[in-house]
């Protein structure tokens, strides 16, 4: 199946700006993906504003000189330094320097300085329905699962291009026939003492990941809404032991 991009896109990705730049990243992951085309997106997630070398500042930073700006809400993903000076980072020059430039680089971008790996608990949550691009194992399964919002989980730099560009590829969650539950996870025969308490969600999460991976499955058995707390440690754990993105 090729890619096909319509009139704007295509001349959003002949430019030598830094939407150009972004929009050709997006466009060549979609075809890697198999995906017929883009589809607009509501709201992104940034997770590769987290440093982890000189490639990804410098990346940013490119974008930034090419005058790139998010055309969307973006929120972004813990930063590897605490720019409160609340606590002490174990990060020396010119590591430190760098990752600096890369938080700064984000801002410039004109991403949301939220700086958590739990978005939906900071105001950005997207409507039910709406296609997003969110990276973050935890956060994309809370989304996709309790949100009811659609994303993939965006690795690095795929992320800051779909925001930037307001698209992303049409494949995976997106699209309703990826959602439907594949198997059922049983827990009617736990007890509810067990069910209500705080250790029960990460615990069921990590054996449903272990045992699922990235299959969809319904969790039946469960008196009762158990909560967002409850959910987002199951989601976060699951997502963790296995590579879920979605549960019902």
């Amino acid at each position: 199946m090729s890619l096909a991009l319509s009139p704007e896109e295509q001349a959003i990705a002949a430019s030598q700006d830094g939407a150009g730049m972004a929009m050709r990243i997006v466009a060549e992951s979609a075809r890697l993906l198999g995906a017929p085309r883009l589809i607009p997106i509501a709201s992104a997630h940034i997770d590769g504003a987290l440093y982890h070398g000189d490639s990804g500042t410098l990346f940013a930073e490119r974008l930034v000189e090419g005058g790139a700006k998010v055309a969307v809400r973006s929120t972004l993903n813990v930063g590897a330094l605490d720019l409160m000076g609340c606590s002490h980072i174990r990060l020396e020059e010119p590591q430190r320097g760098m990752a600096r430039r890369m938080m700064e680089a984000y801002r410039k971008l004109g991403c949301e300085q939220s700086w958590t790996c739990a978005p939906y608990q900071a105001g950005h949550r997207p409507a039910l329905g709406t296609n997003v691009a969110w990276g973050e194992s935890n956060a994309v399964v809370f989304c996709n699962s309790v949100l009811g919002a659609r994303t993939n989980r965006y690795g690095d730099f795929l992320d800051i291009a779909c925001a930037i560009v307001g698209r992303a590829p049409d494949y995976g969650l997106h699209r309703p026939e990826n959602r439907r539950a594949r198997l059922v996870f049983d827990v009617s025969g736990l007890s509810p003492s067990f069910l209500a308490s705080e250790i029960a969600w990460p615990v069921l999460g990590s054996l449903y990941g272990r045992e699922v991976g990235d299959a969809i499955g319904v969790v039946r058995g469960v008196a009762g809404h158990p909560g967002e707390d409850a959910l987002k440690a199951f989601g976060a754990a699951a997502a963790s032991s296995g590579a879920v993105g979605l549960f019902h």
